[in-house]
């Protein structure tokens, strides 16, 4: 296994334990101890991001340098220029 495959593994095992913990979260939201766990492993994905992208370039269209919002600006699947006359 590639530095690259190892480190975009471990991003992959740190963001998959904070979407089970956010979860968990939602049925029992004063659990401190998973709260801070949360925040633990979001901050070791952030260095673990800006270290792989340093590295090796961006995950995916939503690195840093993108706006979160830029998927709405394309055109909707209704929108392609393609519309139907009459009814189905």
């Amino acid at each position: 296994m590639t530095e690259q495959e190892r480190l975009f593994r471990r991003i992959s095992a740190f963001r998959f334990s904070m979407w089970e913990l956010h979860m968990f979260l939602d049925t029992h939201p004063n659990n401190c101890d998973a709260a801070k766990k949360l925040e633990e492993y979001r901050l070791k994905t952030d260095e673990l991001t800006k270290k792989y992208e340093a590295e090796f370039g961006p995950l995916n269209e939503t690195s840093s340098q993108t706006s979160r919002w830029a998927w709405i600006s394309g055109p909707w699947p209704w929108e392609n220029g393609t519309e139907m006359d009459g009814d189905l």
